[in-house]
């Protein structure tokens, strides 16, 4: 058994050394059978210590090679997954944010803890993810939006996958999920990554401080959330000497609202027409707001804006007067952003 499952298995830290050797056996098909299921079912137990977790994101990033490009300004918004389960607000906020101006290199997943994760909704969608970074960057040129593939994540997690077939990956989806947001190669790109519960930010502390490439910002809420809720009781975090920033509804002069007002939609077949009555304002008060509010930090993270409340009236009347609909079409039909065509023609 290797050193590193030995260890997780007996709550003990697992240091950067010693993932290091498991990625190179498991890179030269060296493991006993069984050892990567063995190694995805021990992560997945409580009371893996914080710093090997933190050591296992050190380990994979220092085995990155090949040219990775940088995207200077850009954000990204994506959470751990594990909360309760909403529609998809961060992808929702990601378009509305792109029309405030920011650039946004967005990463996501598939459904674990909720009904549709944001790939799942991007597939409906009929937007693919880019496939490399010189792909992103001529998206994010064409539609200020870019949603990148598996490309930015460590090749070892493809491997480790390989090697656990014909087993699924999904059982593993709570560890992933948590990990997942700290993976990607996404140099100059800061990053607002929600967290279910308060009780994590010790954890996604240690984990933010492994990345050296970005800045992330780390959001959480009293209602079990992975996102920004508007009528929720927020605490912002950007960056590790910054002071935290606590946002709710009454501060912010927000509506009312309870969890079944973001819930998912019951149809799958309307998923799509959800989504644009999402981004259109259409699919209620506190809907709307919860995504504008995301928006805003987004805009806020990217320079665009600086107040919380201009930002969050930018980002309503964007979803009302049909910029983010407009947005989500051209990308849909490859046509390049109308904003960006106004701003290049001078309007």
């Amino acid at each position: 058994m290797h050193a590193a499952i030995a260890a997780l298995r007996a709550g003990r830290p697992v240091d950067t050394a010693t993932w290091s050797s498991f990625w190179d056996e498991l890179s030269a098909d060296t493991l006993g059978p069984g050892e990567p299921a063995s190694l995805m079912a021990a992560l997945s137990l409580d009371g893996v210590v914080p710093d090997t977790l933190a050591n296992l994101a050190r380990s994979l990033h220092a085995r990155r090679t090949g040219p990775v490009r940088a995207f200077p300004g850009a954000v990204n918004v994506v959470g751990t997954g594990g909360g309760v389960s909403t529609f998809n607000v961060s992808t929702a906020a990601a378009f509305v944010a792109t029309t405030l101006g920011a650039r946004v290199v967005k990463t996501g997943s598939r459904a674990y803890s909720s009904k549709f994760g944001s790939i799942d909704l991007l597939d409906r969608l009929g937007i693919p993810l880019t496939k490399s970074y010189d792909e992103t960057a001529a998206w994010l040129d064409r539609h200020g939006i870019a949603f990148a593939g598996y490309f930015v994540y460590p090749v070892e997690l493809t491997v480790l996958a390989r090697r656990i077939l014909p087993l699924p990956m999904k059982p593993y989806g709570r560890a992933l999920n948590l990990l997942g947001p700290f993976l990607p190669a996404l140099p100059g790109t800061r990053q607002l990554t929600g967290l279910p519960n308060p009780g994590l930010l010790p954890l996604a502390r240690r984990l933010a401080a492994a990345v050296e490439d970005r800045d992330i910002w780390l959001v959480t809420n009293n209602v079990g959330a992975d996102e920004l809720i508007s009528f929720a009781d927020n605490a912002v975090l950007p960056g590790p000497d910054a002071p935290e920033i606590l946002l709710n509804r009454r501060n912010l002069q927000l509506a009312d609202g309870s969890l079944p007002d973001l819930a998912a939609v019951a149809d799958n077949d309307r998923l799509v027409e959800h989504f644009l009555d999402v981004v259109s304002g259409r699919a209620g008060e506190v809907a709307t707001q919860t995504v504008a509010l995301n928006a805003a930090a987004l805009a806020i993270a990217a320079e665009r804006e600086t107040g919380w409340r201009n930002a969050m009236d930018s980002a309503l009347a964007a979803m009302r007067d049909g910029a983010v609909r407009n947005l989500i079409e051209a990308v849909r039909t490859g046509k390049p952003s109308p904003l960006l065509s106004r701003a290049a023609s001078g309007a």
